[in-house]
Parts: structure tokens; C-alpha cells; sequence
């Protein structure tokens, strides 16, 4: 009895950080998203503004 409940934890350990494994993927793929999200807003706006600076020094 002893050795069903040593396997069956070790299971349990082994499906958790797997759970946890993915959850870490998930949530690095998301966190990468909204940086980029992010990182284009700012190259637009910086875009436009560069563009009406430009048309106002010509």
C-alpha cells in the first residue's frame, strides 16, 4: 500500500509541473504579445510625429 501511494505522488509531483510548464509557456507567449503590442504603438505614434515634424519643416 505504501508503494501505490509513493507512485501515485510521484505521478501527482510530475503531471503538476507539467501543468506548471505550460502554464509558464502560456504565460511568457502572452507577456511577449503584449510587449509587442506595446513596442507597436509606440514605433506608430513616434511614426506620425515624426511625419508631422517633417511636413512642418518643408
Amino acid at each position: 500500500m505504501n508503494e501505490q501511494r509513493s507512485s501515485s505522488s510521484i505521478a501527482t509531483k510530475l503531471i503538476a509541473a507539467l501543468v506548471l510548464a505550460v502554464v509558464a509557456w502560456l504565460l511568457l507567449k502572452v507577456v511577449i504579445g503584449i510587449v509587442t503590442g506595446i513596442a507597436t504603438t509606440v514605433a506608430v505614434v513616434l511614426l506620425v510625429v515624426a511625419a508631422i515634424w517633417a511636413f512642418t519643416r518643408f
